[in-house]
């Protein structure tokens, strides 16, 4: 069974930072191309980065320049980076593997303005 558990957010101040982790396991990681998925309040579910198993990233227009996916494939576990946060940046924020079903519980992330 694949599982994903994402943590590390939290309240944060406009400019702040913050980075998220997911753990992932019942898979072959290393295979994967996975990305991390945000949903705004109100709003679906989005993808706004993913990294290949080739370590080739593409970022959303929102997130460039402030946010940076990475990944060890060692421990099976994905980051993400989060700088300069905005409001906007408000959601909770899942890992899925890009061509799979499974979701993680997300973690919530909330920046004040």
């Amino acid at each position: 069974q694949v599982q994903f558990v994402e943590s590390g957010g939290g309240l944060v101040q406009a400019g702040g930072s913050l980075r998220l982790s997911c753990v992932a396991s019942g898979t072959t990681f290393r295979w994967k191309d996975i990305g991390w998925y945000r949903q705004a309040p109100g709003k679906q579910r989005t993808l706004i980065v993913d990294v290949g198993s080739d370590g080739n990233t593409v970022y959303a227009e929102s997130v460039k320049g402030r946010f940076t996916i990475s990944r060890d494939n060692a421990k099976e576990v994905m980051y993400l980076q989060m700088n300069n946060l905005k409001p906007e940046d408000t959601g909770v924020y899942y890992c899925k593997y890009k061509w799979g079903p499974y979701w993680g519980q997300g973690t919530q992330v909330t920046v004040s303005s």
